[in-house]
């Protein structure tokens, strides 16, 4: 996946700061694909789901949070990204 953002990573300080991130991107119709990972916090997938519906973003469901880090390229963990149109 190139292009990825609004990565969270598993255990940041940050994480939800960048998860606002991927919302805010979302709704403002800047992300053409959202991916979510099976096994994601609730709190996060729902939020992620419903911004994902609402804007009309296509959702891609990835069985867990290690594939998902890795087919975005980094050696952690991650709920959630997005692709910029």
């Amino acid at each position: 996946m190139k292009n990825v953002m609004g990565v969270i990573y598993t255990g940041e300080k940050d994480s939800f700061l960048r998860e606002l991130t991927l919302l805010r991107a979302i709704a403002a119709g800047e992300v053409s694909e959202a991916y979510l990972a099976m096994d994601a916090d609730l709190f996060i997938a729902r939020q992620v789901r419903e911004a994902c519906e609402k804007a009309g973003v296509r959702l891609t469901e990835v069985s867990t949070m290690k594939q998902l880090g890795q087919a975005c390229g980094i050696e952690v963990k991650t709920a959630s990204a997005g692709i910029r149109k």
